[in-house]
């Protein structure tokens, strides 16, 4: 079974490998790009699609950058808790529940 889906994930690659091969192969030809003063970039169709998808991909990392932060802060301060919680002595009086009952 396990190899069943081994072949599966093999046959899937090769096919987007293909599919994006076959996509660099019909756009080859030269496509420019224009910025700002006048000043332009020309450079194969593909080159221009796989660099819009790297900087989306960059722009997309650098906005979650700040959440990530925030989360590992979070977390840190969660596992400094959950230790010193289990760290402290047990409360003198049985009677009383513990503070997260």
């Amino acid at each position: 079974m396990t190899s069943f889906f081994k072949l599966l994930q093999w046959v899937l690659k090769a096919a987007v490998f293909f599919t994006l091969f076959a996509f660099a192969l019909n756009n080859q030809h030269e496509a420019s790009v224009h910025f700002f003063f006048g000043t332009q970039w020309r450079s194969p169709m593909v080159l221009v699609v796989l660099a819009a998808f790297a900087l989306g991909i960059v722009v997309g990392v650098l906005g979650m950058v700040p959440r990530w932060w925030r989360h590992r802060q979070l977390a840190r301060k969660a596992e400094k808790a959950s230790t010193s919680a289990t760290a402290a002595p047990a409360p003198s009086d049985p009677q009383e529940p513990p503070h997260g009952a």
